[in-house]
């Protein structure tokens, strides 16, 4: 599967007809997911982390770049894979390594440290980088930390993600933004629009009705099965 393949999945889609991509942890969930139909799959970087033993944020690249390989082994649909902020590393070294996993896409955030935001056209300039690398193929999602770590303007998260889209991002992802700000993320806001949902059906049905063009779930599908198995656990131990 290659990222145009992925990057047409994107496209042409109308209001309430999402792309939803559930959000594999280890091969097994993956292999879940695809064989239930999903077109596509984009990891969770905390779903991994927890897999992994590490806290969000604190998963080694190493371990983090294997999990992804291992992800897309176990599957014939594409995957993207949430990298987090990039770990710091230069945009060929992130992009020789993204491709070596077979991901297809990647999401890149623009805060560090799960703290503060990053200099939006410090951001863009090395988004620019990535793209100027990877050319099409990787489709970048372009996640806006404004809501979690700044002032939660929507102006300013507007601000950013055109800063970013002009840099070559495929697609905006404005992690928490509310849903009375949406309409305003949608006008504003040229290209795909990726959206948070919970790991239920009223969620996804909402967030398509606000104008998502694409749903992601973070870590909800991994935390969802690690509550059920903590159920299960408690009737055994019963």
């Amino acid at each position: 599967m290659t990222a145009s393949t992925f990057r047409a999945l994107h496209q042409g889609r109308a209001v309430g007809d999402p792309l939803v991509l559930p959000g594999p942890w280890d091969a097994a969930s993956a292999r879940v997911l695809a064989d239930a139909g999903f077109p596509a799959l984009a990891t969770p970087s905390a779903g991994i982390a927890a897999s992994l033993g590490y806290e969000d944020g604190s998963t080694p690249p190493d371990e983090m770049f294997a999990a992804v390989a291992r992800i897309v082994r176990a599957v014939t649909v594409p995957v993207s894979a949430d990298i987090e902020g990039g770990y710091g590393l230069a945009p060929g070294e992130l992009v020789g390594r993204l491709l070596e996993t077979g991901a297809v896409g990647c999401n890149l955030e623009d805060s560090e440290g799960h703290t503060t935001l990053k200099d939006p056209q410090r951001h863009a300039d090395w988004l620019a980088g990535v793209w100027a690398e990877a050319g099409d193929a990787l489709f970048i999602n372009a996640r806006v930390d404004t809501f979690l770590f700044g002032t939660g303007d929507p102006a300013d998260a507007v601000a950013r993600a055109r800063l970013y889209v002009a840099a070559g991002a495929d697609c905006v992802y404005p992690l928490m933004a509310p849903p009375e700000v949406f309409p305003v993320l949608r006008e504003g806001i040229e290209g795909p629009l990726n959206m948070a949902s919970r790991p239920d059906k009223e969620s996804v049905a909402e967030l398509a009705r606000l104008g998502a063009t694409r749903i992601t779930f973070g870590p909800g599908m991994q935390r969802h099965a690690t509550g059920a198995i903590g159920e299960l656990a408690a009737r055994l131990r019963g």
